[in-house]
């Protein structure tokens, strides 16, 4: 109800604007210089194009996705007032290239990049939902197909302007759009590993190797560009203050990875060679359902030095995300060897008894 008042009003506003300006000049040229000379007329018109954009954004969003979830509207609202802070940052830098075009092409933008975002959660969601039906795959790829294409056509639209009219603004709008395009690029790979493991009668031991790889790549990718783009940015005009916020998370989410890849396989690897298999009485001693996947343990199980057991492919694919028991959360990597834990202790010697001392004859 709310949202009608405020686009019936912003459409009477809009309305009244338009109309006063025929009334003053009776025609169509004048009328339009009249309006942008107006700081009044420009900020309804502004106002009037961002209940368009969130009109336009609604539908959308009702085509792609269908009622948004509680976590990917909260990660929403917070990644854009991110690049809302951003966005204010980049004008200060570009402040004479400013105008009404200007404004346009970063609200469209940011308006891009919020169906990056909720593409990713949605995609995201596929590993922890039960059922996927027919219509969410339509509605996923025909999406990353849009958004894909877009991100290709406003990159070359930027390079064709940056080697015409020399570097201005398409520096940033061109940068921006090819880290959309490695979003939309790791977003698919998602899908793509997503789809295979659903379709599989078993689960897929690989998949988080190539999630792990995949990520891995695109950082590195990711980090290049940022990169190329400071150095771009330092020669021809200035430092991008802009950027050094998603620059560092970009930085910082690429070390996390490496990182993760190098812990991931020291865990298997001790997994493979330190870690022994558990033994039928070990396994009806306890509770033998594993607690990664559910499922009654029988064989192929791995006991911890902390004496927690777990299928041998369900912990090898945990190990590739965190390398950390998952019931008692020890880190795997830190904990006694069960050689050395094993090994017996030495026991101490005894100590021979101190030899009699002589009378002393001063005592007599």
């Amino acid at each position: 109800m709310r949202s009608l008042l405020l686009t019936g009003l912003s459409l009477a506003l809009t309305a009244a604007v338009i109309g006063n300006a025929y009334y003053q000049k009776q025609q169509f040229y004048p009328s339009v210089v009249y309006i942008t000379k107006s700081n009044p007329s420009m900020a309804v018109m502004y106002v009037q194009a961002l209940v368009f954009v969130v009109l336009v954004g609604k539908m959308l969003r009702a085509i792609f996705f269908g009622q948004l979830r509680a976590a990917e509207m909260e990660h929403l609202i917070e990644r854009s007032w991110y690049a809302v802070t951003e966005t204010c940052l980049a004008f200060t830098v570009f402040r004479d290239d400013f105008s009404p075009r200007f404004v346009a092409l970063f609200t469209l933008l940011l308006f891009l990049k919020c169906f990056h975002w909720l593409a990713e959660d949605r995609i995201d969601y596929m590993e922890r939902s039960p059922a996927i039906s027919w219509l969410f795959h339509i509605r996923a790829l025909s999406l990353m197909f849009v958004l894909g294409l877009l991100d290709i056509l406003f990159v070359k639209h930027a390079f064709e302007s940056t080697m015409t009219k020399g570097p201005s603004v398409q520096l940033v709008f061109g940068f921006e759009y090819e880290i959309l395009f490695t979003v939309v690029l790791m977003t698919f790979i998602k899908y793509v590993l997503h789809t295979i493991d659903l379709r599989s009668q078993n689960p897929w031991d690989n998949k988080a190797v190539y999630l792990l790889y995949s990520e891995l790549v695109m950082g590195l990718i990711r980090v290049v560009l940022y990169v190329a783009f400071v150095f771009i940015m330092i020669k021809v005009h200035t430092f991008p203050l802009f950027a050094i916020r998603p620059m560092y998370l970009t930085v910082r989410a690429f070390q996390k990875t490496a990182q993760d890849v190098v812990l991931s396989r020291r865990a298997i690897r001790n997994m493979n060679t330190l870690y022994p298999d558990a033994t039928p009485e070990e396994l009806s001693a306890g509770d033998n359902v594993c607690i990664i996947c559910r499922e009654e343990m029988t064989t192929g199980c791995k006991r911890l030095p902390c004496n927690h057991i777990f299928h041998t492919s369900c912990l090898r694919s945990w190990f590739q995300r965190q390398q950390s028991c998952p019931t008692c959360r020890l880190e795997v990597l830190r904990m006694p060897r069960p050689a050395a834990a094993a090994a017996p202790q030495p026991q101490p010697q005894p100590q021979p008894a101190p030899p009699d001392q002589a009378p002393n004859p001063l005592q007599n």
